[in-house]
């Protein structure tokens, strides 16, 4: 409801710089129930990023109670205990990892329950690990030494994916700003010198002009986020 109500609040704001009419504010206002969509895909996305961060650091800890011993039941089961100690009680990771020891106090087997993790999370790290975590189970290979590798291959990748976030921060809150810069140049000037766009809302030509404006305001957004949404 409130990424609704934000819709409404912009596609107002829109109305008024770009047409200054009540008439295309009702006329956009039935798009404000999509923007939650879109939001919506945003927070998985998000959430996809957070919950590989936490995982990177659980197969890391999974990695070397296996090298030193442990049976994967028994690395999983001391894998939550050590992430306890990392994380707060609700994190993503935790959450997971204590459904999975759950599965495995059902007697259902460890790659069983990392594929049920990979099937829920969407996430295509998680689904590679899953599956060479059951082709080694298997295949009853050198499992320490194949999940080691494994393990090392996905926290690079998610390493370089951290970095790259890092090294964007701050060209994404430039770009948030610069999103909204244009709407509060055109706000100012309407307002210090009101009659200054007239012209632009009382004439065919002008509303062409301001409808151009804005279709190149928001393909510009769009062009931004792309540009600085880099997949690994």
């Amino acid at each position: 409801m409130k990424y609704s109500l934000y819709a409404a609040g912009m596609f107002s704001l829109i109305s008024y710089i770009f047409y200054k009419s009540i008439i295309m504010f009702l006329v956009l206002l039935p798009f404000c129930f999509l923007y939650p969509k879109i939001k919506k895909k945003e927070l998985i996305t998000e959430r996809k990023r957070r919950l590989l961060g936490e995982f990177k650091e659980a197969i890391m800890i999974l990695s070397s109670l296996l090298n030193a011993g442990y049976s994967l039941e028994n690395s999983v089961k001391e894998s939550l205990v050590e992430l306890r100690l990392l994380y707060e009680k609700d994190n993503l990771i935790i959450k997971e990892f204590e459904y999975i020891c759950q599965l495995i106090y059902m007697n259902i087997s460890v790659e069983r329950a990392f594929d049920d993790l990979a099937y829920r999370s969407r996430c295509e790290d998680i689904r590679s690990f899953a599956k060479v975590l059951r082709i080694a189970k298997r295949s009853g290979g050198e499992l320490e030494s194949i999940i080691a590798h494994t393990v090392g291959v996905i926290g690079d990748k998610v390493r370089i994916k951290e970095e790259i976030i890092t090294m964007t921060a701050a060209k994404r809150f430039e770009q948030r700003v610069m999103n909204i810069f244009p709407l509060l140049i055109v706000l100012y000037i309407d307002l210090s010198s009101p009659g200054f766009f007239n012209i632009m809302y009382t004439t065919i030509i002008g509303r062409v002009c301001m409808s151009f404006g804005l279709a190149v305001y928001l393909l510009a957004i769009y062009i931004s986020k792309r540009l600085l949404n880099i997949e690994v």
